[in-house]
């Protein structure tokens, strides 16, 4: 093991968490999350074991679409507080040995931002040129929508100028013009400000929207991959360990181009929405062959990249890299009902509620995540067990309030129930008053106890990280067998993705006795034959994390 990879490379066996700071802790009795209520939970975190934050926007915004529509890069909105409750909450995070990335979201604005009001008041303003304008509607545009529901084409007449912008996403967002060498200054600059602050990097929103060039007259001057390649030197230079994970929801060979050459030198980490659709489909079947499949195709990355692997994210659970039939199938299983689906291609729930509470399902399912080639990120209220509030319009349906305990308001806020910033789960199987922090930790037995221990033997097997995988070869299509070498170390991660219990058996290349394997996590009787045969029981959605001495 090279202890200065693991350092050095902390992205590749990082826990990441990610919360949005309007819903996770009221500390100021407002109604809404703040800097300080997140302040006073890092304990909470850095207990948990994560190891790096991610934060959903938390700029100034027209809060038309959560955050994602900004109206100044270099503030705090002041609904979470200020600069220096942004500082203080950075140093509190470090001193508990917790990174912190933000979101970066540049490929567009708000329609308010000073930036598109200057573009629109005036022809002849310097702003003019920073986003995409058009006499006419060019006549190879684009007919992909992001949001079919909401928007019926990504140019929206100004009623002011005549002309049309271009929007990739709401109208209400028009995109910033990437040929526009004053634009990539002015995000080099965003991403220098919040670096001095103390950030250790950026997700990346939306990053082939952010490269695409479609629809832009004026011809860029270098290749929008060559631009990513000089952001990331330009992130190096100001801090050497700074992050960029890019979300890059295409084909595996398409998201490979986003890390850049043989060197890697563009992204370091990308969203792994293809192993995670496989996933669904997985646990639906409950059979591994589609994540079988779906591990053999994924391609090699540079030394620095990394996967970034999760369950949930803070959007719709994205399906749309399955076929018709399969989506449908998932549909049936998880998300029967029309008001649980979204764009006819997604999901709007959390796990827990489409496995229905079962809770050895549930755990397995986490343990499979976590065991997969890659970094696991958790989406906040996953390690409690946390539902989806429906009554929520669209994909906020999981970004309801955190359910801290189950007093008023769910530990979140002192403030009126009508004066939330977003409704609670009122459900009495899933609301606060049954599903919270402050329960679990005093239940050992509970899904929080249970999730404290599997971040910490992942983060004990950093083979799964750095190290080289492989399938074993179980001839149960329901187990799913990994195995993983880095130096010296090698350990086995296997689970069962169906209610049976399963008696299974592998071969491995050396002949290891009884002794050699250490219980991680999972129980059960190791047989070693006298061939070298390994034979195990698993219990229905069973699993067991093996170290081998």
């Amino acid at each position: 093991m090279d202890i200065s990879q693991t350092g050095d490379l902390w992205w590749k066996n990082a826990v990441f968490y990610c919360l949005d700071v309007e819903t996770f802790r009221d500390g100021n009795g407002d109604g809404t999350g703040d800097f300080r209520g997140l302040t006073d939970r890092i304990d909470y975190l850095a207990g948990l074991g994560v190891t790096c934050l991610w934060l959903m926007p938390f700029y100034p915004t027209a809060n038309r679409d959560d955050g994602y529509d900004i109206l100044d890069y270099y503030a705090v909105d002041p609904r979470y507080g200020s600069l220096g409750d942004f500082v203080e909450f950075l140093r509190t995070a470090r001193d508990r040995g917790i990174r912190v990335i933000a979101d970066l979201v540049v490929n567009h604005t708000s329609a308010e931002h000073p930036w598109f009001q200057a573009s629109r008041s005036d022809k002849s303003s310097p702003f003019r040129d920073w986003y995409v304008w058009r006499e006419a509607i060019p006549e190879e545009a684009s007919q992909s929508l992001v949001f079919p529901d909401k928007e019926t084409s990504n140019w929206e007449l100004d009623k002011e100028t005549g002309e049309y912008y271009l929007h990739r996403f709401y109208k209400h967002q028009p995109d910033l013009n990437i040929a526009n060498p004053d634009v990539r200054d002015e995000i080099l600059k965003i991403i220098g400000f919040w670096l001095e602050l103390g950030l250790s990097g950026f997700r990346v929103d939306a990053v082939p929207f952010l490269l695409e060039t479609e629809g832009i007259a004026q011809a860029m001057e270098l290749d929008p991959h060559d631009w990513l390649r000089n952001l990331r030197s330009f992130l190096g230079r100001r801090r050497g360990d700074a992050l960029l994970m890019g979300e890059v929801n295409l084909e595996y060979e398409a998201v490979r181009e986003f890390y850049g050459d043989s060197g890697g030198d563009e992204l370091h980490m990308c969203l792994n929405f293809n192993l995670n659709q496989a996933l669904a489909l997985a646990l639906v079947r409950e059979d591994a062959g589609a994540l079988v499949h779906n591990l053999r195709a994924m391609p090699g990355l540079p030394m620095d990249g990394a996967w970034a692997n999760f369950i949930r994210n803070h959007d719709e659970w994205s399906l749309d890299k399955l076929t018709e039939a399969e989506r449908q199938e998932v549909f049936t299983a998880f998300g029967p009902k029309p008001n649980m689906q979204l764009f006819g291609r997604g999901l709007r729930r959390r796990l827990p509620t489409m496995l229905d509470g079962d809770q050895a399902r549930l755990r397995m399912a986490y343990s499979l995540m976590f065991a997969l080639p890659g970094a696991p990120v958790l989406f906040y209220g996953e390690e409690i067990g946390m539902a989806e509030n429906l009554a929520i319009e669209g994909r906020m349906s999981v970004r309801s309030p955190m359910q801290w305990s189950d007093r008023k308001n769910g530990g979140f806020s002192e403030a009126a129930s009508d004066a939330l910033c977003r409704p609670l789960i009122r459900s009495k199987k899933w609301g606060p008053s049954a599903i919270n922090v402050r329960d679990q930790e005093r239940d050992g037995d509970s899904l929080l106890i249970w999730m404290e221990q599997l971040i910490r033997h992942r983060r004990e097997m950093p083979e799964i990280a750095f190290g080289q995988w492989s399938l074993l070869p179980i001839a149960d299509p329901a187990v799913l067998a990994m195995s993983y070498e880095w130096g010296e170390r090698r350990s086995l991660v296997i689970h069962n993705l169906n209610s049976s219990e399963k008696q299974i058996t592998f071969q491995m290349g050396s002949r290891p006795d009884k002794t050699s394997f250490v219980d991680r996590l999972g129980e059960g009787e190791i047989d070693v034959r006298g061939d070298g045969t390994i034979a195990l029981h698993l219990d229905g959605y069973g699993y067991r994390w093996l170290g081998l001495l």
